[in-house]
């Protein structure tokens, strides 16, 4: 499976923005979809996933209520609109996928390139 993650961008606090992830390969429906993000000088840390089915989500206290998590299995794409963003959301954002839920990163077998989210306050 490679992942390939777009959508970032500059925005100002207060406002939205939509990541993709596109995925190639079989099965994309039988993956657990997640997101993590780094900033600067910090390590990478869970956003959000979402099950095969698209029925079950996870969620950071960090972002629960702002952001949502959605999938298209029929595109093998994964989504994650961020809402009211705040300046602590500035980061490089990641797809993963893996058979498993897991909040470490580091446990998902596929993960992609990041792409760069920055908001301004």
């Amino acid at each position: 499976v490679q992942l390939q993650a777009s959508g970032g961008g500059l925005v100002q606090a207060g406002g939205s923005l939509r990541l993709s992830c596109a995925a190639s390969g079989r099965s994309f429906s039988s993956y657990i979809m997640g997101w993590f993000r780094q900033a600067p000088g910090e390590e990478q840390e869970f956003v959000a996933a979402i099950s095969g089915s698209g029925s079950t989500t996870w969620y950071a206290d960090s972002v629960k209520g702002r952001f949502t998590i959605s999938r298209d299995n029929a595109k093998n794409t994964v989504f994650l609109q961020m809402n009211s963003l705040k300046s602590e959301d500035t980061a490089a954002y990641y797809c993963a996928a893996d058979r498993f839920f897991s909040r470490l990163s580091t446990t998902y077998d596929y993960r992609g390139q990041g792409t760069q989210v920055t908001v301004s306050s």
